[in-house]
């Protein structure tokens, strides 16, 4: 046979993710010979997973070098640590460098758009691993994956409207596609995030697997309801957050137990071991069918989206994210009734509406 061609467009060292290959494992868990997984881990723990602007751009082209492996069975999307898969772009960057700049983020969001197009065109299916919360940008380029698999501590869910900005980055094309309308329509819009449960539950993921060890045994996340049943108004409360004494002592079985992402991995592991025994092509033909439908979409909506997205940076995006890097912790949102009353009588976005109605400027 004559030496084969590379297809990659460049050779990268990456700095800010880890890229790798692991072995890929059979059924009975033995490493097969000469065929790998390829792991596109964020690596910015200390920020939750948020990805730069160097990381976006190294997360496209280590999409693009495991399509491009012959002996790459599937990606494996996932993050270093337990507390974060991804809570979107680096908000600190945003407030300090994109706000106020349109031009700017224009730029920065022609990466992002190529991010999510990335996951969208890889040519080997996509498993993203949540191993922590799935937030803002990360619950979007969570949702461009094939399949999802989440560990039971985990959290999903929007950011925009309550820090400035629309989930117009892949969240409004793919969220109707899993849960429909009107339960998009709630996350998009009130930001109220869900637990795994209720994620796996809406159709949203493929599966939940427990994270807690308690006395050297998994348990299922104990500050959320996991058993189904309705309440006094017929309502399913299943995957809800507990309440009251509930909460109280979930939050003291927690404290005992230690997070263990074992199961996590175990359940990627039989999950790309299934689609290893199937016929590549075939198995290759299958996803793009799917993805069509979030292509139909993304593709229609990406370049009005990031133009809208830019010009915003002058306005509730600039003001959004400021207040949340620079606020205090205890408060890092606008003063919501403050801003819509100014707007009401007319009020013109400029320096003065940004101070009074921001946290940053309320410090005593």
């Amino acid at each position: 046979m004559s030496e084969l061609k590379n297809h990659n467009i460049v050779k990268h060292d990456f700095k800010e993710i880890i890229f790798e290959r692991r072995p890929c494992l059979d059924k009975d868990g033995t490493p097969i010979k000469d065929l790998y997984n390829a792991w596109i881990v964020l690596n910015n723990p200390k920020q939750f997973n948020s990805y730069t602007t160097a990381a976006v751009k190294e997360i496209i082209l280590a999409f693009g070098e495991a399509s491009n492996d012959r002996s790459v069975v599937a990606v494996v999307f996932t993050a270093v640590g337990d507390k974060a898969f991804c809570t979107g772009g680096n908000t600190k960057e945003y407030a300090e460098y994109y706000s106020g700049n349109p031009q700017e983020y224009s730029q920065y969001m022609r990466l992002f758009n190529d991010m999510v197009s990335a996951i969208l065109k890889c040519e080997k299916p996509v498993v993203c691993r949540v191993n922590g919360m799935r937030i803002g940008g990360g619950q979007e380029i969570g949702m461009a994956c094939d399949f999802t698999i989440a560990q039971d501590l985990a959290r999903f869910g929007q950011a925009g409207p309550k820090h400035g900005s629309a989930a117009i980055g892949g969240a409004t094309d793919f969220l109707h596609l899993y849960v429909g309308v009107e339960r998009a329509m709630m996350s998009l819009t009130l930001c109220e995030p869900w637990t795994a449960h209720q994620a796996y539950n809406f159709g949203m993921i493929t599966d939940v697997v427990p994270a807690l060890k308690v006395d050297g045994k998994f348990i299922a996340n104990p500050l959320v309801v996991v058993d189904k049943y309705m309440d006094e108004f017929g309502k399913l409360v299943y995957g809800t957050m507990k309440t009251g004494e509930e909460m109280k002592k979930g939050k003291e079985l927690m404290a005992k137990g230690t997070v263990d992402l074992s199961l996590l991995d175990d359940t990627v592991n039989k999950l790309i071991a299934k689609i290893l025994h199937t016929f590549p092509n075939c198995m290759s033909k299958t996803i793009s069918e799917v993805r069509k439908k979030k292509l139909e979409h993304w593709d229609k909506n990406k370049e009005a989206s990031r133009e809208w997205l830019a010009l915003n940076m002058l306005s509730e995006a600039k003001a959004g994210f400021k207040a949340f890097n620079d606020g205090p912790k205890e408060n890092r949102e606008v003063d919501f009734v403050k801003l819509r009353q100014l707007l009401a009588e007319g009020h013109e976005w400029n320096e003065e509406l940004h101070r009074i109605i921001s946290p940053q400027y309320q410090k005593v």
